[in-house]
């Protein structure tokens, strides 16, 4: 990709693009804990995601200097990760799952939009052309060209895929006010995000025992698209590119689907490969033609 020649910008925007990729991995690990209650997963992959902090290396020795922090960043977090999960999975108990995810996936857009908000910001309207080209692309794979029937039978869940695509969104934008707060410290939030997701587990779930595949797809999902990935989006929000951050998301839906297309969990149709080809278009919109954009950003600190 050819990113604005910032060494520093682009070296954390391309761990925010890790994490995307780290994310398209989600669906087809979770297929093999599909049968567990949503909370309880939440519950074990945000814990072992925490204790994994602890042995990433970080500038800072010692538990409590490494997980300490503002006590705002704490509840940005907090409400951005617990949120966005508790709502998106509630979604799906009031609504179909193609127009859950649909209206979930304005998040990537609303990144964008929100970025322009903010002071000194460099998103332009290639930028916004990407992730409407980009939505486009998802909208199409996730329809089969079909198009999402709304209902107003459905607004409740309608609403909670909104309002988790506008708090992470949300999250995602304002993070950027604590650059300087290092990415180890997400390791306490994540461990608040799995006590929360524990008592929501055992007031509206009843506990499963994992079998000896789950516990281990659990361990992958802790480690990787929960551990490892969000630290890397926490480090991509803070010092990377907003507006190609929020474009390229739009490649965690199609990255899912194909690994499940390999892994013969899904049946191709003609829709993926124009969403392919629609996200490619998008990302060069806002990679190609956004790279003359002013910057106008803060000089952050090294992300740790």
């Amino acid at each position: 990709m050819n990113m604005k020649p910032d060494g520093f910008r682009a070296r954390a925007t391309l761990k925010g693009v890790f994490a995307i990729v780290l994310w398209s991995s989600l669906a087809l690990l979770a297929l093999v804990t599909r049968d567990l209650p949503t909370f309880e997963v939440l519950a074990i992959t945000f814990a072992i995601g925490s204790l994994a902090s602890l042995l990433m290396p970080t500038a800072q020795p010692g538990f409590s200097a490494r997980w300490r922090q503002p006590w705002a960043a704490f509840a940005l977090t907090v409400v951005g990760l617990f949120g966005y999960h508790a709502l998106y999975f509630v979604a799906f108990r009031f609504a179909p799952a193609v127009e859950v995810n649909l209206i979930n996936y304005l998040w990537p857009l609303l990144i964008v939009v929100f970025a322009m908000l903010m002071p000194g910001a460099s998103v332009n309207r290639w930028q916004i052309a990407g992730s409407l080209t980009g939505l486009s692309g998802v909208a199409l794979m996730m329809t089969g060209g079909s198009g999402a029937e709304l209902s107003a039978r459905h607004l409740t869940g309608y609403g909670c895929a909104f309002a988790a695509a506008l708090v992470w969104s949300s999250y995602s934008v304002l993070n950027r006010r604590f650059h300087a707060v290092p990415s180890s410290s997400l390791g306490a939030s994540c461990m608040t995000v799995a006590l929360l997701a524990a008592l929501a587990h055992l007031a509206f779930e009843t506990t499963v025992v994992p079998n000896v595949w789950q516990c281990a797809f659990l361990l992958l999902m802790g480690l990787g698209p929960v551990g490892i990935a969000f630290r890397l989006w926490d480090q991509g929000t803070k010092h990377g590119d907003l507006g190609v951050l929020g474009t390229l998301s739009y490649a965690a839906p199609v990255l899912s689907t194909l690994l499940l297309l390999l892994s013969g969990r899904a049946e191709a149709h003609w829709g993926q490969a124009v969403a392919i080809a629609l996200l490619l278009l998008g990302a060069w919109f806002s990679v190609h033609l956004g790279r003359n954009r002013a910057s106008g950003e803060p000089n952050p600190e090294q992300a740790r």
